[in-house]
């Protein structure tokens, strides 16, 4: 069974973060934008209550 049988129309995809998952589409002629996310400060969680501050000092 063919993805545009499956969802019963073409498919297009937006793919975020890894990249293996939008080869693998490309492989199979599935239209894919692939968009390289990272999370913020690389996931860390002390960089990340950092970042916080930083946006709580912004707004106010």
């Amino acid at each position: 069974m063919s993805l545009d049988t499956l969802f019963g129309r073409p498919l297009s995809v937006i793919n975020l973060g890894l990249d293996v998952f939008a080869l693998e589409l490309q492989a199979a002629a599935v239209p894919v934008v692939h968009v390289d996310w990272r999370p913020p400060a690389g996931g860390d969680p002390r960089l990340l209550a950092l970042l916080a501050r930083l946006e709580e000092e912004d707004e106010t």
